[in-house]
């Protein structure tokens, strides 16, 4: 055996080690909090709980990285070869499918610490287990639907067309991200929360604010967010007619009047400048790169070209890796995206100072770190820091 093969060996059973070693932990710890919960803390830390949040996004990566190695490079010629006996255009639905209920079953254990119980013991959720746990299979469900759908297509454009599949998959993007961003508010959402038009004098205050830029017709709704956390969220979605400015209940009920309008006034800047779509272009063009990449990778160490489910799986890895190291720049473009819009709203309302307190509401509300570490925002942050853009509304008090 060369060093090399070594190497290669002795990583992938690394990270084969650090999936089945943390699923374990974890589920350990899932079993002992059924038991014996784990007690909240007896104050609210912001930093504290930033800090565990960012542990686990990094220790996610990288697990993400690792789990997607094993099933590129150890997993996936087994799983095929036992695939085999099935018609050839059900093995690669048939394969995502069966990574797709390994990966759930394996991960439940983590996802009801990380994403349950830690919430729980921070004080931003009061959720059942039995409530999260429906979502939790609600959110699987639809995953695996769409991730047997999409494979089942990919596998057939690949079989159809193996030298031109890369480009018919990028001009596929722009028409496939806007039926989703149509698709998703339209039924998707409405599977894990109870949507409903804002009324009485918000929804006319909402209304003529919204009827200045021409889109008094958009629809304006809240949901019962306080089903899942007592965080308070606002955001636009969908196209094509779709469009929708959702408020969380837990922000229309914790925010005062004005502090409401000016969060509206944000996402209302969004719908006017036409982010979704501008979203879709973005997302067109890192995942068109990814796509380039990703393939060009999986021929050149395999010599092989997208032939099979187990090659769909290396190309998943490579794509990965790719969108990993583009992440930072995804991530300037959504702050520079979302400081335009605190902008808009400023100018909108002509109320910086009601920005100001809503920042400061949604800080205090959603136990979040008003000033990040300055790595952490450049690499891993969708949205500028609090701490900014209250110093850049507070110009304009």
């Amino acid at each position: 055996m060369s060093q090399q093969t070594t190497l290669r060996a002795g990583l992938l059973g690394a990270a084969a080690g650090l999936g089945l070693g943390y699923a374990a932990v974890r589920a350990a710890q899932a079993v002992r909090d059924r038991v014996r919960p784990y007690a909240p803390l007896p104050e609210r830390d912001p930093q504290r709980y930033a800090a565990a949040r960012r542990a686990l996004m990094l220790t996610g990566i990288a697990r993400g990285a690792a789990d997607l190695a094993v099933v590129a490079f150890v997993l996936g010629d087994p799983l095929e070869r036992a695939l085999q006996p099935l018609p050839r255009t059900l093995r690669a639905p048939a394969f995502a499918l069966a990574l797709s209920a390994l990966d759930a079953v394996r991960d439940l254990g983590t996802a009801y610490v990380e994403e349950h119980a830690l919430e729980r013991v921070y004080g931003t959720s009061d959720q059942s287990s039995r409530a999260w746990l429906a979502d939790k299979g609600k959110a699987a469900a639809v995953s695996g639907v769409v991730s047997v759908v999409l494979v089942a297509l990919a596998d057939a454009v690949v079989r159809a067309a193996p030298r031109r599949w890369p480009w018919i998959a990028i001009a596929a993007l722009p028409p496939l991200l806007a039926f989703a961003t149509v698709i998703v508010p339209t039924f998707i959402m409405p599977l894990f929360n109870r949507y409903e038009p804002v009324r009485g004098d918000l929804e006319e205050q909402i209304r003529a604010l919204a009827a200045r830029y021409g889109v008094g017709d958009a629809a304006i709704l809240r949901f019962d967010m306080s089903r899942q956390t007592k965080k308070a969220n606002a955001f636009v979605t969908g196209v094509l007619g779709t469009e929708r400015i959702a408020l969380g209940d837990t922000l229309i009920e914790g925010f005062e009047t004005d502090e409401t309008l000016f969060v509206v006034a944000h996402e209302l800047g969004h719908y006017v400048r036409r982010d979704p779509w501008l979203g879709i272009a973005l997302t067109t063009v890192s995942l068109g790169m990814t796509i380039l990449f990703a393939g060009a990778a999986v021929r050149r160490t395999t010599g092989r070209d997208l032939d099979s489910p187990a090659q769909g799986a290396r190309l998943a890895f490579y794509a990965t890796l790719l969108q990993l190291a583009l992440g930072p720049a995804a991530n300037f473009a959504s702050r520079a995206i979302e400081s335009r819009a605190d902008r808009f709203a400023v100018a909108a309302t002509g109320d910086a100072a009601a920005g100001v307190r809503a920042f400061r509401r949604l800080g205090e509300q959603n136990l979040a770190e008003f000033e990040p570490p300055r790595w952490a925002e450049l690499l891993l942050a969708s949205h500028p820091s609090l701490a900014s853009r209250i110093r850049a509304l507070e110009q304009q008090t």
